[in-house]
This record gives structure tokens, C-alpha cells and sequence, in this order.
């Protein structure tokens, strides 16, 4: 084993790999990022479309370096018996699958989760769908604009006078890949008991919801809905993001009280935190247009630096609204070790965001960059004493 491939704290796993797009590739690499061995499976001639996602260089994808990172990869087309064939023979030597096709796809197939138990009974299969395994929705194509509407996460977004806001990205698809990766461990620690596999079922309109506060528990006890409140919060005020006198943004939080009243001493208005509904975030957000206003003119008078410098002194809540140059350039990010550098075979070096968390004694770490489409077929059907390369290929299984 090379040192690009030295072990990480899921050393030994294997991981199989056959979603598209966000929330199940994201899965994998999650898991791959700590050790496991990932094998993206992908149809011969239809490659993830998330290879063609976003922003390219010198004809290579970049969104697909880092969704791809840690990977082998290899091709199979599962509709045919002889890939079907290979599949089993692939799962039997697995812990984990990973797929988000619709429902009934792989049983279609006769790869369904009983024939893949009989062939492997200790696998965790992970099943990532728009509205999940069962209900009158289940059949629906599900992506993760989808879940963001449905979830009440765009209802809540947006100006109080504004229409609904979608996220420019794949928030509920990230959302449910931590999710599923940790329903994943979660199985793989229950098999350590019963010695069996299962089935996990994700649906995308599901993990964004839990974050999004107790509005089902709202409207079970109040019959209320929380209204869109733009960069506003419904708890607290001031809570905003704030242009300074150079153009550029910062964004101020005031969730503890006496941050509240630091931020208002702060800005030159302490006669503010007198005030007898200053004393509990729900009174002063009453009264956000007051506080904007007060902060507001404070921080359009300053750049962002002096702003930043004031409120670090008060020791009060504030943030300069990054873009990615900001973030690279940031040296908490830099001590973090928050962006990693792999030497890619296509690009060179490639900078990239790093493993999520640090752990003392067994750390992830990024290996290698997205491979090409089918750029260890050979290699992984070798291993699983496949001969016939050739003659798969000319029947287009791979």
C-alpha cells in the first residue's frame, strides 16, 4: 500500500459507489475521506452527470475532482445479466452499497435487497430517493430543489416581501449525504451485534427538514407558521449582514444577551440597551428596524477591517461574508488546515476543501482527486477473478 493510500479509521471497508449527482456520491466520499475504499460504479456510457456539473479546466471537471476524490472508479451497465453478473460478485466482497436510482430499479434488475443479502448478508445497502422507499410520492424523480421546497426550508428564505428562495446549490443533497453517512456507521455498528445487514432508506425531503427548528412542533402547539424574515432572525436583534464603508459585508449575530448589549455599546447607542424591551431577544426583535438602523450606520462608517477590529475588541459576534477567494486567503482556515492541496495527474496541483473534522488519533485525509470515467475497471474486475475482460466489453457491459 502506498502512502497515498495509507489507512484511515474506516481502513477496511469497502464501499460501493452506484449513485449519481449529489446526496449519494457526497455519502461516498464522506466515507472514503476517512479510509474507506470507495468503488464508483458507473454505466458505460453514461458517466454521473455530475462530471459535467459547474465550472472546467483544460476539459476536466471540477466539481467532479473533489465530489470524486478518493474513489477507484469503473463502469457496468447493471441492466444487462452478465454486468448483473459482476455486480453480485462485487457486492459479495462489500460493506456498504450506495444507491439513489427510483425505487424498484434494482429489484428491475434483480439486484434487489434480498438477492444482495443472499449473496452478502452482512451488507448495508443505502437507498437515497427524492420522497423514499414507500408512499404515494415514491415514484416521483426527486432532486434536491425538490426537498427544498417541500421541506419548508424555502418558505422560510427570502425577504419578508419576496417570493421564495431556493439555495444556488445542493443544500438538501449535502444535508441528507451527512445524514446518510452517519445512518450508515450507525447500521455498521448494529451489524457488529446482530451480524446482519440492512436496508437504509433517505428520503432528500427528510435530513434538511430537521434543521430548520421545531415548525412542525409550532404548528402542532400554535397553529403558526414562521414568516420569512429575509438575514433577520425570529429570536434575536439585531441579526443581520451589514455593507461597511468599503463596499464589502459583515454579518452580526447577538444570540446571547450580552452580546446584544456589547454590539450596542459598540456602535455608540447605549441608551438602546435601557430600554425596558431590550432585555429578551424576542422584545428586541419588536423593535429589528431600530437596532438595524443603529448598526447599520455604525459599520457603513468603518471598512470591514476596522468593523472586524471594534467588534473583536468588544469581544461581540461578527463575520465578514466570504466569497472562496476570501476563504483561501483566511488564516483561521490556513491553521484549520481547512483547504488541502493533492498533486492531481491532470491538473497538478489542485486545491481543495480538506476532510470535514480533525480526530486526534485517526484523521482522514483527501488521497487523491476524481478519476477518470472507468479508470480502474480493469484493475477491480481483475480482483474479483473476472477473466473475460475483453469479451464484456464487447457486449458494452463495461
Amino acid at each position: 500500500m502506498s502512502d497515498d493510500e495509507s489507512a484511515g479509521p474506516l481502513d477496511g471497508l469497502r464501499v460501493i459507489d452506484l449513485s449519481t449527482l449529489f446526496a449519494g456520491p457526497l455519502t461516498a466520499m464522506h466515507l472514503g475521506d476517512f479510509g474507506a475504499e470507495v468503488v464508483k460504479v458507473e454505466h458505460p456510457r453514461m458517466p454521473d452527470p455530475a462530471r459535467g456539473h459547474g465550472a472546467s479546466k483544460d476539459g476536466q471537471n471540477l466539481w467532479w475532482k473533489t465530489l470524486g476524490r478518493n474513489k477507484r472508479t469503473m463502469t457496468l451497465d447493471l441492466s444487462r445479466p452478465a454486468g448483473q453478473e459482476v455486480f453480485l460478485r462485487l457486492a459479495a466482497t462489500a460493506d456498504v452499497v450506495v444507491e439513489n436510482f427510483r425505487p424498484d430499479t434494482l429489484e428491475k434488475w434483480n439486484l434487489g435487497p434480498d438477492r444482495l443479502h443472499d449473496a452478502n448478508p452482512g451488507l448495508v445497502l443505502a437507498r437515497i430517493t427524492g420522497f423514499g422507499q414507500i408512499g404515494p410520492y415514491r415514484r416521483r424523480p426527486g432532486f434536491g430543489t425538490l426537498a427544498e421546497a417541500m421541506s419548508g426550508f424555502a418558505s422560510l428564505t427570502g425577504e419578508p416581501d419576496g417570493p421564495p428562495t431556493l439555495p444556488p446549490f445542493g443544500l438538501a443533497d449535502g444535508i441528507a449525504a451527512l445524514a446518510t453517512a452517519y445512518a450508515v456507521m450507525t447500521a455498521l455498528h448494529a451489524r457488529r451485534v446482530t451480524g446482519r445487514g440492512q436496508v437504509v432508506d433517505t428520503a432528500l425531503i427528510e435530513p434538511i427538514m430537521s434543521i430548520l427548528g421545531p415548525q412542525i412542533t409550532r404548528w402542532d402547539q400554535l397553529g403558526t407558521v414562521q414568516p420569512r424574515r429575509g438575514n433577520r432572525s425570529a429570536d434575536n436583534a439585531p441579526r443581520n449582514t451589514y455593507r461597511t464603508a468599503d463596499d464589502r459585508w459583515v454579518a452580526v449575530s447577538t444570540s446571547a444577551q450580552s452580546i446584544a448589549e456589547r454590539v450596542l455599546r459598540l456602535v455608540g447607542r447605549p441608551d438602546l440597551v435601557d430600554e425596558p424591551w431590550f432585555a429578551t431577544g424576542a422584545q428586541r426583535v419588536e423593535h429589528a428596524d431600530e437596532l438595524d438602523d443603529a448598526v447599520g450606520a455604525w459599520i457603513a462608517r468603518h471598512t470591514r477591517d476596522e468593523v472586524i477590529d471594534a467588534f473583536e475588541r468588544a469581544e461581540a459576534a461578527v463575520a465578514p461574508v466570504y466569497d472562496g477567494a476570501d476563504i483561501v486567503a483566511d488564516p483561521q482556515f490556513q491553521a484549520l488546515g481547512t483547504i488541502h492541496t493533492v498533486d492531481d495527474p491532470d491538473l497538478g496541483p489542485l486545491a481543495m476543501q480538506n476532510v470535514l473534522f480533525r480526530m486526534s488519533e485517526t484523521p482522514g485525509r483527501v488521497r487523491w482527486a476524481g478519476r477518470a470515467h472507468g479508470a480502474d475497471t480493469e484493475s477491480i474486475l481483475g480482483e474479483l477473478g473476472v477473466t473475460d475482460i475483453a469479451g464484456l466489453r464487447d457486449l458494452g457491459v463495461i
